[in-house]
């Protein structure tokens, strides 16, 4: 056999064999593993609790398919031990300690079966990603804004007025036949929290909150207006207008998802007050439906929620203040040669992000245009309203970047080494599937330091970045998501926050001949 056929047939025996275990790892849920934690109560499975005939029910809805994506590699649960502060821990694979809860009544499909609540928690992040079966959520226990409202119509709206306070009872969970409820049975104490749902450097921990409000109740108070029959992923935001943050949420509900072992992707609910924001189009795609809170009447009910840890918890986030080592690499290579210190992980989540768009999952760049060349994408920093306390302008990173932009449209003009398409980046009149499109025909993307370049988490692996960062303005954010995905990275340090056109230029043109360009 020739080469390229050898290397044609590795690859579909590779993706062949990596299908067949992520559907084998979805099929059934893993048998759980013991835990020496206080807390622990007698096991159950995953399965949801039975159903009785006179609950009321929500029309069941079909909920989408996991892509089949070249970066996946099947995720640990509890019988898998992740090496403490190794990458796949870092990056949300080491939610592998189990720590049972509550499991009401005489257990699932028994008599008195009721609900039950667990954690997996993370030693590496310090973080859990908790979930739990017949829990109600009781909308007028949590004081917040409605939530979802356009922008428009809320301009000065505070924060305070959008991040909810929780009740004790805003969340219960069935306690089955044989509860006796006294109206003051927390699902967690002090000592849980502390120990699983630390709050660690986070002033409001909204999911914390959350958690420690949550009360188990008798059958006879577990009364629902409706039900969601499908998993439900339930999320607290912060700084949900902000690209990077948002990000980070993102991949925080991507994580918890697939550490919970969902077959598909679940309905997601925001349990916040922010408005309608532009990212919105993403949290859309990437899940099979999403709803605000309050934008329910009465008592709903989950069959299986999903509690999301915060965003700050990522390792997108906590590397800005710790020293995550992880270098990206590809599956393929991880596969054959396991190691503790690469990531296919980023990777993975940015093809979720695509293949939700419905854009190609091509492991290279796709095709150039008919008539050939690169693609150069220009990330700009443009005035717009973000949300109801921002004053609609943009805080300059880079204060000549219209002379930048309109010298390397010139220089890529008249380039001599190969046909350059210069792509000017004006995200914030883009909609998000013309923003993640944009990045992934790019073969350079350049940008001063800024939100906008947190989207090259979905960039394909050949990608280069050349990020223009001012004195104020020096911070590792992206150099870090371009390791962990693998990307080659470089940087024009400025003194102040003007940039010299010829060395941004110099600097491409030394990028363009590494691409024998």
């Amino acid at each position: 056999m020739n080469k390229k056929f050898q290397i044609l047939l590795f690859l579909f025996l590779f993706n062949s064999f990596s299908l067949f275990l992520y559907f084998i790892h979805h099929h059934s849920f893993l048998n759980p593993s013991s835990s020496s934690s206080k807390f622990d109560h007698n096991t159950f499975t995953k399965n949801p609790p039975f159903q009785r005939p006179f609950e009321k029910l929500q029309q069941t809805h079909i909920l989408k398919s996991w892509p089949i994506l070249p970066s996946y590699l099947p995720w640990s649960q509890g019988s898998n031990v992740i090496p403490l502060r190794s990458c796949e821990g870092y990056f949300g694979n080491g939610f592998t300690r189990r720590i049972d809860v509550f499991s009401g009544g005489g257990g699932v499909g028994g008599v008195g079966g009721g609900g039950w609540f667990r954690c997996w928690y993370s030693e590496t992040l310090r973080s859990s990603v908790c979930e739990g079966g017949r829990v109600k959520m009781v909308v007028e226990r949590i004081g917040m804004a409605k939530g979802g409202e356009n922008l428009v119509d809320v301009i000065g709206r505070s924060e305070d007025e959008e991040l909810p306070l929780f009740e004790k009872g805003a969340f219960e969970i069935d306690g089955g036949e044989g509860f006796v409820d006294k109206g003051n049975k927390m699902v967690v104490d002090d000592e849980f929290l502390d120990s699983y749902v630390p709050r660690g450097e986070i002033m409001r921990h909204t999911m914390r909150d959350l958690i420690s409000k949550t009360r188990i109740v008798g059958r006879k108070e577990f009364d629902c207006d409706q039900w969601i029959e499908e998993p439900t992923l339930l999320v607290t935001r912060f700084e949900y207008a902000n690209l990077f943050h948002t990000v980070t949420d993102w991949y925080s509900a991507y994580v918890s998802s697939r550490v919970t072992g969902l077959p598909n992707r679940p309905h997601l609910i925001f349990v916040d007050g922010h408005c309608m924001a532009q990212l919105e189009e993403t949290w859309k795609a990437l899940f099979s439906s999403v709803r605000y809170a309050k934008n329910f009447t009465g008592t709903v009910c989950f069959r299986h929620a999903i509690f999301s840890p915060l965003g700050y918890e990522t390792a997108l986030f906590k590397g800005l203040t710790e020293d995550i080592f992880c270098e990206g690499t590809s599956a393929q290579e991880l596969w054959q040669n396991p190691d503790n210190q690469k990531t296919a992980r980023l990777s993975e989540f940015g093809e979720m992000i695509r293949a939700s768009f419905g854009l190609p999952l091509n492991l290279n760049h796709p095709g150039k245009p008919v008539s050939g060349g690169h693609n150069v994408l220009f990330v700009r920093r443009e005035d717009y309203l973000a949300h109801p306390r921002h004053g609609g302008k943009v805080e300059s990173r880079l204060t000549n970047e219209a002379e930048v932009f309109e010298s390397l449209n010139n220089w890529a003009s008249n380039y001599k080494g190969c046909k350059i398409n210069l792509v000017n980046g004006l995200f914030a009149h883009m909609s998000m599937k013309e923003q993640v499109r944009a990045i992934q025909d790019a073969s350079v993307i350049i940008g001063a330091h800024g939100a906008g370049l947190t989207h090259i988490v979905s960039a394909l692996p050949k990608t280069v970045i050349l990020e223009i960062i001012s004195s104020q303005f020096r911070r590792p954010h992206f150099a870090y998501i371009a390791r962990w995905k693998g990307l080659e990275y470089h940087a024009i340090n400025l003194e102040g926050s003007y940039a010299n056109t010829e060395t941004v230029i110099d600097e491409l043109v030394s990028i363009m001949k590494s691409l024998r360009c």
